[in-house]
């Protein structure tokens, strides 16, 4: 008889994994739309690296001024996001700028962020992240140093 307590481990080895290989640009991108659509705070944590920082600009204050926080900030406002809500849906579209070397790579791309508090609070926003990607060796994975949101609200 099987447990349905104890289900069979999923298989991940196909050719369509659930996780990116971050060891490429393509592989954090879809590990961070991964970790917007299922919650997981342990994905999106690894995206981050330990100096980030995440700037937006800031349209409430006059003058209109840009504000930072590091990781720490940024690990418990996504925290409070993914608990908010009853569906985030990330969807990151063309890659307007890469410049890359070995190490760092700066990735300007836009997005579709479509946001469900409950069926009637809803909305979707559409942005540009200029991100700055950083990795120790040419065998390590990327990792968000910088991400600079350029969405207009």
């Amino acid at each position: 008889c099987t447990n349905p307590f104890a289900p069979k481990a999923a298989d991940y080895s196909s050719d369509n994994p659930i996780l990116g290989d971050q060891r490429t640009i393509e592989g954090l991108f879809k590990n961070f739309s991964y970790a917007y659509k299922m919650k997981d705070t342990v994905v999106y944590g690894n995206l981050l690296a330990d100096d980030f920082t995440f700037i937006y600009r800031n349209y409430d204050r006059e003058p209109v001024v840009d504000e930072a926080w590091g990781r720490d900030i940024d690990m418990i406002t996504t925290h409070g996001l993914f608990q908010a809500t009853q569906r985030l849906d990330l969807i990151w579209n063309e890659i307007n700028l890469i410049i890359k070397d070995s190490l760092i790579t700066i990735v300007s791309r836009s997005y579709i962020l479509d946001v469900v508090f409950n069926p009637d609070d809803r909305f979707k926003l559409q942005g540009k992240a200029n991100l700055r990607l950083t990795r120790k060796n040419e065998d390590d994975i990327w990792k968000i140093q910088q991400w600079r949101d350029e969405t207009n609200n």
